[in-house]
């Protein structure tokens, strides 16, 4: 079954929510890496906020997640992807991936990391993202722009 979602440019007062979700959805991944800080989690956030570079999900009437999508000149970094924990396991990650690939308009790579362990990485796997790199807490991946 389709899942229907909409998304919309960001705004500066986005901000605040996007900080929180991505606290939420990191928290288990970050705990269990031993890396969770509270403030730290959201400050990080905040302080790289661009709203230029990001999208709301918008999904049945309520803002259900947020994706980043920040331009270099050899690649497209897929950033602060988080779907709220209320809309995960129904197909709407893999949807608004598949969108964001397939919308592709050039030839850059996309690429974007996961920590290490997080369930998130069989989702790029299945989109066509491959190991490019890794650490002890981050796995970076590589996709080609889907043809």
């Amino acid at each position: 079954m389709p899942v229907d979602f909409v998304l919309r440019p960001s705004v500066a007062t986005d901000a605040a929510w996007i900080a929180e979700l991505r606290a939420v959805v990191m928290r288990p991944d970050l705990e269990r890496l031993q890396r969770f800080d509270p403030i730290r989690v959201r400050e990080r956030f905040l302080n790289g906020f661009r709203p230029e570079h990001t999208y709301i999900i918008h999904s049945d009437g309520v803002d259900a997640g947020v994706i980043a999508i920040r331009p270099e000149p050899d690649s497209r970094w897929i950033e602060h992807f988080y779907v709220a924990p209320a809309h995960q396991g129904k197909g709407l990650g893999s949807a608004v991936l598949r969108h964001v690939m397939s919308a592709s308009v050039d030839e850059r790579p996309f690429r974007l990391d996961v920590l290490q362990g997080s369930p998130a990485r069989r989702l790029y796997e299945r989109h066509g993202f491959v190991l490019e790199s890794e650490d002890p807490v981050d796995v970076f991946m590589v996709a080609p722009v889907n043809p």
